[in-house]
């Protein structure tokens, strides 16, 4: 399994990268910085891309959906980046637990995912 954070020039969108299948310990590791950039913006964005992927461990689905109940109003956008039909069902599956605005790309199309997750970005002044 690989997991990897890709830091944004605009702190409020959260890049992730996940490969093979993710555990407890990898989500856990990605917690608190989510929640640090919860807690510094309000809302934030989620970038995941998926490639090779092979799903979660149970104690990391678990962990997922507790996140999903306790950030429900907290994630503006989430972009899904794959390969696979399965994957897209991803994006439907989600909706129930998030208020965000979920968009669905195809791993050839991360450039297009990263342009939609930056779309309409509140100006700072």
């Amino acid at each position: 399994m690989s997991f990897n954070i890709v830091e944004h020039a605009e702190g409020k969108i959260i890049e992730i990268q996940v490969s093979g299948k993710l555990s407890k310990e990898a989500y856990e590791a990605f917690l608190p910085m989510t929640e640090a950039k919860i807690t510094e913006f309000g809302r934030v964005r989620m970038l995941v891309i998926l490639t090779n992927f092979h799903g979660w461990d149970v104690s990391a689905l678990w962990e997922d959906i507790k996140f999903d109940f306790k950030h429900h109003g907290r994630i503006e956008r989430l972009a899904i980046v794959g390969e696979s039909k399965w994957e897209k069902g991803m994006a439907a599956f989600c909706k129930p637990f998030t208020s965000a605005k979920i968009q669905y790309f195809d791993i050839a199309e991360v450039t297009n995912a990263r342009e939609w997750i930056d779309a309409d970005m509140a100006v700072k002044s």
